[in-house]
């Protein structure tokens, strides 16, 4: 089974519980081992200004789901928590994005994979690098050697998702 990497932020609302309530979720659709990785406090990146700190997080998971369904249910994930699309790099109640899945390459309007932002993304890149930090996104560089080389927003790491 592919072995799925989603990106968890959110910073509007109750936004530990929001990424705890997620992790949850996503590890009930997982087939085999699950792994979360700490939240991260940053800055908002590309964001209107004045908008609050983010906390993200990712997880890693085994799931017989392909990629466009477990798109789906992260969509409907996101809904359910009150996220409203609109406005690009808007605050929001919860961000969930299909990062990798099993090291395809898709390229399709709706999904590409890898993530194209995610090597871009120290938000996105330390908690990739906490789960395996030889991992590489279609890149010739691992998410580790990609984080020490992209732009800061201030990461702070602020403990366990589920704790």
């Amino acid at each position: 089974m592919p072995r799925a990497l989603v990106a968890l932020g959110a910073n509007l609302g109750d936004v530990r519980a929001t990424l705890r309530a997620a992790a949850r979720a996503l590890q009930e659709l997982s087939d085999g081992p699950f792994a979360a990785a700490s939240m991260w406090g940053s800055d908002p990146a590309d964001c209107p200004p004045g908008s609050p700190r983010f906390l993200n997080s990712a997880v890693s998971f085994r799931t017989s789901l392909g990629p466009v369904p477990l798109l789906d249910v992260l969509q409907a994930l996101e809904a359910r928590a009150g996220r409203v699309r609109g406005i690009v790099n808007a605050p929001r109640t919860l961000d969930l994005d299909l990062i990798d899945y099993g090291g395809l390459v898709i390229r399709t309007p709706r999904l590409t994979l890898p993530h194209p932002r995610a090597v871009e993304r120290d938000f996105v890149l330390a908690p990739l690098a906490e789960l395996d930090p030889n991992l590489r996104l279609n890149t010739e560089e691992t998410v580790a050697e990609l984080l020490s080389r992209v732009e800061a927003h201030n990461l702070d790491r602020l403990g366990p998702v589920f704790g």
